[in-house]
């Protein structure tokens, strides 16, 4: 007898970057925590930092992150669609594989195709929980896509969801948003939306109720919660835009250096960085940034040759080798560490064709090629070790010559492979593995070579265990600010463990 399907609830937003992705993993686990079976979804998201599951399906990292917040293993079917930007287009992901490289205006003439993969995947959802909590993308009133749109409205009707509404009152003009928002939707749709969230804010409540009242009365519908700005948060960024926010410099041990690559990808594999109180960890812009820190990074990229060739013309590559030569420290990690070797080839043009020389740090060529690798790993460094998990998402194959030393080996039922590789003196390596920086062991390791004054006062904390102690930080935050037993009255949905 087949299971009965899903309640859900969904939230969207007034535009992007408002705060949806945050709060749909604190109501995963302030749910989670009340006894629910829930599970996170996201029809459509487009974003370069992406997540391997188990089967080696490829997703979202936010909604692998909401389904952590749930206590889910990640699965393709909460995010089927997953857009990653190139030099031309997007690679569109469906259900965990690439699936097609297209514009905007052939994207969205393959709608109904796209749509039937949308549906598919949230029936299956449905049928194995009780709640999904859903992520809009952007805004739902942006009336040039509400025609093709497959994850605001459309996914709203699917899943016969409520919908709150949310507004990001750090960024000004949050009620002129909300209610324009409400404005410009259609009859039909506009009465999904049962209530606001007013998200980051900062200051005294009593001061906002005048305008909080005024937008219950113009709006007819209340506000559920005004959630604070909640600082420090340890959760990886989704998006490249949040890397262009200004951090406040702090006092730390270890000053590492991330290139700012034009296409840069997966730049979660830092999110443990930020999140250790000895490291100050920057994006580099200027090539004169990287001068004086502990360690460079060349993180992952969408498109490396055309990186690569950025690196060249922007005077990183000199940068870097004079960076190298005066006994800096230099890392790469998937496309950085194709960046640091002899030469990148591109002969079927799967990013931006051609061939392009190194910067000749790593005794390794790499010709890309057909066929994406998309595999979660067990590795450890040499000299054993305890092993760490991590995973590897990448087009080509990187060959090393005879006399380099592999960086880590990666566990296999034939015997251990060979990942990555280290320059004969030890400052420079590169290595396909994402997640390298997560576990303690492991990072310690990495950064006691550094400098005598860089290693660790202390033993770090696992960032898989860091971002367990966030998620119920985000869930006590949302509980003591929002109305959650009117949400769960909206829902209709039997929460055993239900609390105000």
């Amino acid at each position: 007898m087949s299971r009965r399907r899903a309640r859900a609830i969904m939230l969207q937003g007034t535009g992007s970057h408002v705060g949806k992705t945050v709060l749909t993993a604190a109501l995963c686990r302030l749910f989670r925590e009340d006894g629910c079976d829930v599970a996170p979804f996201k029809a459509q998201n487009m974003a370069l930092n992406a997540y391997v599951t188990r089967d080696g399906g490829e997703m979202g990292w936010a909604q692998a992150m909401q389904a952590e917040a749930a206590g889910l293993a990640p699965s393709v079917d909460m995010n089927p669609i997953l857009l990653k930007p190139e030099t031309s287009g997007s690679q569109v992901i469906v259900g965990g594989r690439a699936w097609a490289t297209l514009s905007a205006r052939d994207y969205y003439g393959r709608r109904a195709e796209l749509w039937d993969a949308v549906g598919a995947a949230y029936e299956r959802l449905a049928r194995a929980h009780e709640l999904i909590v859903i992520e809009g993308a952007g805004s739902p009133a942006e009336p040039n896509l509400m025609a093709a749109d497959l994850t605001n409205m459309a996914v709203a009707r699917l899943a016969r969801a409520p919908v709150i509404l949310v507004g990001d009152i750090d960024r000004g003009g949050v009620f002129a948003s909300l209610v324009g928002s409400l404005a410009l939707l259609g009859r039909a749709d506009r009465r999904r939306v049962r209530g606001f969230l007013v998200n980051r804010f900062r200051g005294d409540r009593e001061l906002l109720a005048p305008a909080l009242d005024f937008l219950e009365r113009r709006a007819r519908r209340p506000v559920l919660g005004v959630v604070p700005y909640v600082a420090d948060l340890h959760l990886p960024e989704e998006d490249s835009v949040a890397l262009e926010a200004r951090r406040e410099p702090r006092s730390a041990r270890i000053a590492i250096v991330v290139v700012r690559l034009p296409y840069i990808a997966n730049f979660t594999d830092f999110a443990p960085l930020a999140a250790d109180p000895d490291i100050e960890l920057r994006y580099a812009r200027r090539p004169e940034e990287v001068r004086e820190a502990a360690l460079v990074v060349l993180p992952g990229s969408k498109d490396t040759l055309a990186d690569l060739r950025w690196l060249h013309t922007s005077g990183f590559a000199e940068a870097l080798r004079g960076y190298v030569a005066r006994g800096g420290h230099l890392a790469g990690i998937c496309g950085g560490l194709q960046m640091l070797g002899r030469v990148v080839e591109d002969p079927d043009g799967l990013e931006s064709g051609g061939r392009t020389e190194g910067l000749g740090c790593l005794p390794v060529t790499t010709v890309l090629g057909r066929g994406k690798i998309t595999r979660r790993v067990r590795a450890r460094l040499p000299g054993g070790g305890e092993p760490f998990e991590a995973y590897e998402l990448h087009l080509g194959r990187t060959r090393l010559e005879d006399t380099a030393t592999p960086f880590a080996f990666v566990e296999e039922p034939g015997g251990p492979r060979p990942d990555g590789v280290v320059s004969a003196d030890g400052r420079v390596w590169g290595s396909y593995l994402h997640g390298v920086f997560d576990a303690p062991h492991v990072r310690r390791v990495l950064l006691a070579g550094l400098e005598p004054t860089a290693i660790p006062s202390a033993p770090s904390e696992d960032y898989r265990a860091l971002r367990e102690r966030e998620y119920g930080r985000l869930a006590a935050v949302v509980r003591a600010h929002v109305d959650v037993a009117a949400l769960v009255k909206l829902i209709d949905v039997r929460v055993p463990g239900a609390r105000s």
